[in-house]
């Protein structure tokens, strides 16, 4: 009588069970609801066919490849799975619990002060890997009308040369005026493609005036400074690492602050316990 009231009960769910199957295996089911959401806006009918059966088809395989390892493989061995895919399921969740709990709780705002010590107490981490420098350059057409006038003002660069530099650069081909900001000598070189391999040494010279020519015009540059590489990389160069390190170290102290309040008010709550 017992098993008669269980074949009722499942073929009632079946009966009961409204969504529609596109495809079977074995016990399995794929349903409409799950392929719904599988064309994209805009396919063609022939394209949306081709990306329908090919789905089908994979989870076809798929499901038969899992039902023959269910059949083929050792208790053992499934029971090693199920605790691995338990286990994962676990890391997902807590990961993006935690996840959210810190992003609600951390403060991001490295001071000033913070970013300081932490660089003048980690220098020897922050040797340059290649040269930076600072400098501005412009490329213009030599045959421009005031070219020398351009010229003059560049090299000598004060206030009112900036300004009127600035309001005329809708002459030049390209510009840089960011002359007080450090940039790798590689990202220079990739700006200017005047630069070869015979002339680039003069990047690397401080308070240099350089003029290179090639088919696109004439490229003025001004080298303010120079650091070489294996030199220890400027704060406001290497700030953006340090501020993330500072916030990551921050993040694992945060978390293991949470995982303990997290127990403790569960011991509190008498949610935990451990038998003796």
């Amino acid at each position: 009588m017992a098993m008669l009231a269980l074949l009722f009960s499942c073929e009632y769910l079946k009966k009961t069970d409204e969504r529609k199957p596109v495809a079977r295996v074995n016990e399995s089911y794929l349903f409409e609801e799950d392929i719904k959401n599988l064309v994209p806006q805009g396919a063609s009918k022939e394209d949306s066919t081709l990306l329908v059966e090919n789905f089908i088809n994979r989870w076809a395989t798929q499901q038969l490849l899992m039902d023959g390892a269910k059949l083929n493989l050792s208790e053992e061995k499934q029971s090693n799975f199920n605790k691995l895919v338990e286990q994962y399921k676990i890391d997902l969740y807590t990961k993006a619990y935690m996840e959210a709990l810190v992003k609600k709780n951390i403060d991001t705002v490295i001071a000033d002060e913070e970013a300081e010590r932490y660089y003048e107490n980690n220098k020897a981490v922050f040797k340059l890997n290649e040269e930076l420098i600072k400098f501005r350059y412009v490329n213009l057409d030599e045959n421009m009308i005031n070219y020398e006038d351009v010229k003059k003002r560049f090299e000598r660069y004060n206030d009112r040369d900036k300004r009127i530099l600035d309001s005329i650069s809708i002459q030049f081909k390209s510009y840089s005026f960011k002359d007080s900001v450090w940039i790798r000598l590689s990202q220079a070189i990739r700006k200017i493609p005047a630069v070869t391999p015979e002339n680039k040494e003069q990047l690397l010279k401080k308070s240099n005036f350089i003029q290179l020519k090639d088919s696109l015009g004439v490229y003025l540059m001004q080298i303010n400074d120079v650091l070489l590489r294996n030199e220890t990389a400027p704060l406001e160069y290497v700030r953006p690492t340090i501020n993330q390190i500072v916030i990551n170290k921050r993040k694992l102290d945060l978390i293991r602050e949470l995982e303990k309040d997290i127990t403790k008010d569960a011991v509190k709550n008498k949610e935990f316990e451990i038998y003796k």
